[in-house]
C-alpha cells in the first residue's frame, strides 16, 4: 500500500493569509468577524479530509516599513486586523468532528503555566483536535505591545524556548491520565497521581501541578516553522509538525533531508516529525481556465503590501530602498531563513525590490500549483514521491473557495490514486498524523 499524504490548510483570523490579493478578490469573503465564515472553512477542509487547519498569527499591527503602521493599515496587509484565533479554534471546532485545529502562541510573551492551561482545556474541549504552533517573537512592534522596549536575540529567543517547552511539558505530566476519579462517594481524585512540578530554570519558575486534569492527547500536537539553522534544531527536538516556505523543489528536498537528519541526530525517529510544504492551488475545469484564475490573482497583488509584510517578517525597513534595485544583502533581526529564500530567488531571477514585493504580496514566496485537478494531483505527487514532504499545507487564494475546489475536486483524485485517506479512522489529530502515545522530555 502506497504511503499516505497528509493534508492540512492555512488560515490567519483575518482577510489576509499569504495572499496579500485575497481581501480584494471579488470571490472572497470579507466576513471575517463573524463565525460563520470561519466555520465554512471549517467544514470544506474536514470535506477534504484534511488532519488540520492551522493559525498563523502575529501579535503587532506591521509598523517596520517606512517606521509607522499607516501603509500597512491603508494596504491592508497581513497581522492589521487579526482576531484572537484560539477562540475561533473553538468556534470552528463545535462545526467539525474530526479536523485538527492548530493554534500559534508565542514562547516570548507568554508564561508557560499560561499556556500549559490554555492547550489543556482546548484539549479537552475538541476531544484531542489541538495543535500548538511554538513561535519565537521576533519584531519590536510585539515587544512594545507588551512592554519592551525591543526583542529578545535571536539566540536567546530560542534558549527560551527551549525551556519553555520543558515547562510546560512538565506540567502538562503532572496529572497522570487515570488521576481524575469523580467517585461520588469516595475520592475526588488520586493525589499520588497528580505532581508538585517545581520547575526552577534560567527563565522560567513554576511550581505547579496544572490545574487542568490530563487531556486526550496529554499535550498538544507540537508545530514549528522554523528555517534557520537554530530553528530547525529546536524543530528536531521538538516538533511532531513542521510548516515550510520553499519555492523550489531542489529547497524543499534539501530541507527534507536536513531536518530528518537533524531529528534523528537529537534522537528522535524521523517518522515522528511530518514536514509540510504549503502552496497555494488554482484548479481549473481546464489548464486554461486555471491560469486565468491565477493570473487575474496575480494581478491583483501590490508590491508595496508585499515589502510592508517583508519588512516585518524580517524585521528590516525595505522602504529605503530604489523599488528599481535588486534586493541588497543586509543584516535582518526576524525571520533569517526567509529572508535567505528571498535572496536566492532573487538572486536566481534578477529581481527587483518591486518585483519581490509583488511575489511576495502574491503569497510570501509560495509556489502556487496551478491545472486541473489531475494536473495539480500529478505535481503534488511528484513532490510526495520526491522526498519534499510528508504532506502539504494549502494557502487560499480565495476563501473559503479555494478550500472548496481543493476538497471538491483535487481530493477526489487523490483518493482514486490511494494516496490520501478516504476517511478519518481515528479521533485525535495525533491520531490522524499516525503518531504514538506522547513521551514527554524534560531535558
Amino acid at each position: 500500500m502506497a504511503k499516505l499524504m497528509h493534508l492540512a490548510g492555512f488560515m490567519m483570523a483575518s482577510p489576509v493569509t499569504h495572499s496579500h490579493a485575497m481581501w480584494r478578490h471579488p470571490r472572497s469573503s470579507t466576513r471575517f468577524l463573524e463565525a460563520s465564515y470561519y466555520q465554512d472553512v471549517a467544514r470544506a477542509a474536514e470535506r477534504g479530509f484534511f488532519d488540520f487547519v492551522f493559525f498563523a498569527d502575529v501579535l503587532a499591527v506591521p509598523g517596520r516599513y517606512g517606521n509607522d503602521i499607516r501603509q500597512a493599515v491603508e494596504h491592508g496587509v497581513q497581522s492589521v486586523a487579526t482576531l484572537d484565533p484560539s477562540y475561533v479554534a473553538l468556534v470552528m471546532a463545535n462545526a467539525t468532528r474530526h479536523l485538527g485545529l492548530g493554534i500559534t502562541r508565542s514562547t516570548t510573551y507568554y508564561a508557560p503555566y499560561d499556556i500549559a492551561r490554555a492547550f489543556a482545556t482546548l484539549d479537552h474541549l475538541t476531544q484531542g483536535r489541538i495543535a500548538w504552533n511554538v513561535v519565537t517573537s521576533n519584531a519590536d512592534a510585539e515587544a512594545n505591545n507588551f512592554g519592551f522596549r525591543q526583542h529578545l536575540a535571536h539566540g536567546e529567543r530560542y534558549q527560551r524556548a527551549d525551556e519553555f517547552l520543558q515547562a510546560t511539558s512538565k506540567l502538562w505530566a503532572s496529572w497522570e491520565p487515570d488521576a481524575l476519579l469523580l467517585e461520588k462517594q469516595g475520592r475526588f481524585a488520586d493525589a499520588d497521581k497528580v505532581h508538585v512540578v517545581d520547575h526552577q530554570g534560567e527563565w522560567f519558575q513554576t511550581r505547579g501541578p496544572l490545574t487542568v486534569p490530563a487531556s486526550p492527547q496529554r499535550r498538544p500536537a507540537i508545530m514549528q516553522a522554523g528555517s534557520s539553522s537554530r530553528g530547525k534544531d529546536f524543530a528536531a527536538r521538538w516538533a511532531e509538525i513542521v510548516f515550510e516556505i520553499d519555492p523550489t523543489p531542489e529547497g524543499r528536498q534539501a530541507y527534507y533531508r536536513d531536518l530528518k537528519a537533524r531529528t534523528a541526530a537529537a534522537g528522535r525517529d524521523p517518522n515522528d516529525i511530518k514536514i509540510f510544504p504549503s502552496f497555494i492551488p488554482f484548479v481549473g475545469e481546464t489548464e486554461a481556465i486555471a491560469r486565468e484564475k491565477q493570473a487575474y490573482h496575480n494581478a491583483l497583488a501590490d508590491p508595496i503590501s508585499g515589502l510592508i509584510t517583508l519588512s516585518a517578517h524580517v524585521d528590516h525597513d525595505f522602504s529605503v530602498y530604489p523599488l528599481d534595485e535588486s534586493l541588497r544583502n543586509v543584516d535582518v533581526g526576524g525571520n533569517t531563513g526567509l529572508f535567505d529564500v528571498a535572496r536566492r530567488i532573487s538572486q536566481q531571477d534578477n529581481l527587483t525590490l518591486r518585483d519581490l514585493g509583488k511575489l511576495y504580496a502574491q503569497g510570501v514566496l509560495l509556489p502556487q500549483l496551478v491545472g486541473t485537478a489531475e494536473q495539480i494531483a500529478d505535481q503534488l505527487e511528484a513532490s510526495f514521491d520526491n522526498e519534499e514532504a510528508d504532506g502539504f499545507i494549502i494557502s487560499a487564494a480565495y476563501l473559503p473557495g479555494t478550500f472548496d475546489e481543493f476538497s471538491d475536486f483535487v481530493v477526489p483524485e487523490l483518493q482514486r490514486r490511494g494516496r490520501v485517506r478516504q476517511q478519518y479512522t481515528g479521533t485525535t489529530l495525533r491520531d490522524h498524523l499516525g503518531l504514538g502515545p506522547v513521551e514527554f522530555n524534560f531535558n
